[in-house]
């Protein structure tokens, strides 16, 4: 088979992720792709860096022995603390996901902006290098314990949601942000009921239209897109239950449960 025609491969650790594929896929719908979620081993935002880069190395190896022409690391935490050793480690293009702190930062009337994103995340070198750039900008970090797991749990409409979802961002909106950056693949799904929390004035950012644009830009210059003018082949395989990815699917998809 052309090369051009083998499939995108993304991870993630579990079905937050699918919120990156979903934007890559609507962007380029006749591309094939390979979806991984990690969700045993989720959230990775908990783990130690070592972890970290231990798990995104097997993902990774997983991705290529199914013939994937790129890799999309469709995790903060996974990009934060493991692009750079992958990048040196693998000859694959790899796209990784950052919070967008750059146009908040720069569209911000208030210069202050809030970021909810893992701990992983928040200590990473990548992400406090980023930080250093904007730093006339008021940056209020808020790190989203629970979030992840209660996503992975099938709980994302509970009460405890709403609950934790107020505790942390309460505080931002006291404190004049007028925009929140989502710094976690898994948070677009929470937009809904963030909305409902947020004041009408403060904007919402996350990654995932400009994560599907440099993916198209970088197949275009390294591999080429899928000659193929026809429906794609998606594949979706999780580590655990494939339930709650199956539902964040809409029941469109079928999910291959796998031991990896």
């Amino acid at each position: 088979m052309n090369s051009n025609n083998n499939p995108i491969g993304l991870f993630d650790s579990g079905i937050g992720g699918t919120s990156i594929w979903k934007q890559i896929h609507v962007l380029m719908p006749n591309e094939n792709t390979i979806y991984l979620a990690d969700s045993k081993n989720a959230p990775y935002g908990q783990k130690s860096k070592d972890e970290i880069i231990a798990l995104s190395c097997k993902n990774t190896e997983l991705l290529l022995e199914m013939n994937a022409k790129i890799i999309v690391v469709a995790c903060n935490t996974a990009t934060t603390n493991a692009i750079t050793v992958l990048r040196s480690k693998y000859d694959i293009p790899f796209i990784g996901i950052e919070p967008a702190i750059k146009p908040a930062a720069n569209n911000s009337k208030t210069q202050t902006i809030g970021i909810l994103a893992t701990k992983g995340t928040l200590n990473s070198a990548l992400f406090n290098k980023a930080v250093e750039i904007y730093h006339t900008t008021k940056i209020i970090e808020q790190v989203g314990y629970g979030l992840v797991q209660l996503i992975e749990s099938g709980s994302m409409y509970s009460p405890e949601m709403t609950q934790l979802l107020q505790s942390y961002l309460n505080p931002m909106i006291e404190a004049n942000i007028d925009y929140l950056v989502l710094g976690c693949s898994h948070y677009p799904y929470l937009i809904p009921q963030i909305k409902k929390i947020l004041p009408s004035h403060i904007k919402i950012i996350d990654s995932g239209e400009a994560v599907a644009k440099q993916t198209k830009h970088v197949l275009i210059e390294k591999t080429g897109l899928n000659s193929y003018n026809q429906n794609c082949d998606a594949v979706f395989y999780t580590n655990s239950s494939s339930k709650v990815l199956i539902d964040i699917l809409d029941n469109q998809y079928s999910v291959i449960e796998k031991n990896f």
